[in-house]
């Protein structure tokens, strides 16, 4: 998504190393290798996206290395692996266009599948969750994760279900969500945001985001660039925020106050104020496009903020 924004604010340029910190399908990776003779540490926690990275990797002469595991860790998987100062770091957050068309993979409410969503096939899935939560938590995991305002309906709903039969299908939950909402919003089926809630918590998808940002300002040097690509709200707001706060545009009280004695030095450079949205050509040519928001920073020379200075 975004991939000609992706590149421009990248910049590939020769003998560079880059990180593409959600592999997938691998379109970064390939545009990036292909605009400069540089290298490309590809990350994924998918196993499937893993298998076909190798492939591709072997078509590219070593330049680029597939490493398995979550961009969270990325710091973690790149130290045995890379001692070369990193020139910038592409972020493509959610579930991949193949995952969603894989059925088995549990991802989607229009194929029927076993109700998965784990992108790693580890811990446990979305039929685990639905099954074991009680209904006031499971409430609050689709409101909080979805940003649903019928939640507590939803909920009831699962719960009333769940005590006839388990839930295991994805068809199965699409048709109960779907039923306990008296009104859906034009264009958007209304199990998409309980769908969005649980693979959300499946994958701890905002904590990964978290420790994902705090990896990049770790490992950028001086001058990289992050490219952080989300789509929906809960994400963007993340990665605006911490962007905000780690640079110059960071809000204070007052514009005649000064900047706090012993405030952390800006570790980023916003390259915009405002989120880079696909054109309408890229939203005919690929429809799922349209919710996608680019953010993107440039590191500057200052340490990586400490913990506790949030």
């Amino acid at each position: 998504m975004l991939l000609d924004a992706v590149l421009a604010t990248l910049a590939p340029r020769g003998d560079a190393v880059y990180v593409d910190g959600t592999f997938g399908g691998g379109g970064y990776s390939e545009a990036v290798l292909t605009a400069a003779r540089c290298r490309v540490f590809a990350i994924d926690r998918d196993p499937d996206a893993v298998r076909r990275g190798r492939a591709l990797a072997e078509r590219h002469g070593g330049r680029l290395s597939i490493l398995e595991g979550r961009f969270g860790d990325m710091a973690g998987l790149l130290a045995p692996v890379n001692t070369d100062p990193i020139a910038g770091i592409a972020l493509d957050l959610g579930v991949s266009s193949t995952q969603l068309d894989t059925a088995e993979r549990g991802f989607s409410f229009r194929l029927d599948g076993p109700l998965d969503m784990r992108m790693s096939g580890e811990g446990q899935s979305a039929a685990d969750l639905v099954a074991s939560l009680p209904e006031p938590q499971l409430a609050e995991l689709i409101r909080a994760f979805g940003e649903e305002r019928f939640a507590r309906r939803i909920a009831r709903a699962i719960a009333s279900a769940r005590q006839l039969r388990p839930i295991r299908r994805t068809t199965e939950l699409a048709d109960i969500v779907r039923a306990a909402i008296p009104k859906s919003e034009p264009g958007q089926d209304p199990a998409t945001r309980t769908f969005q809630a649980l693979r959300i918590a499946v994958n701890d998808e905002l904590g990964e985001l978290d420790r994902g940002l705090a990896a990049a300002e770790q490992l950028l040097a001086p001058g990289g660039r992050l490219a952080l690509v989300s789509f929906h709200s809960l994400e963007d707001r993340r990665v605006k925020e911490f962007l905000r706060r780690r640079s110059d545009a960071a809000p204070r009280a007052s514009r005649h106050q000064p900047i706090r004695a012993g405030a952390p030095t800006p570790s980023f450079k916003l390259l915009s104020r405002r989120a880079v949205k696909p054109s309408a050509a890229e939203i005919a040519h690929n429809p799922r496009a349209r919710a996608a928001r680019l953010r993107a920073a440039e590191r500057t020379a200052a340490p990586p903020w400490p913990p506790d200075a949030e």
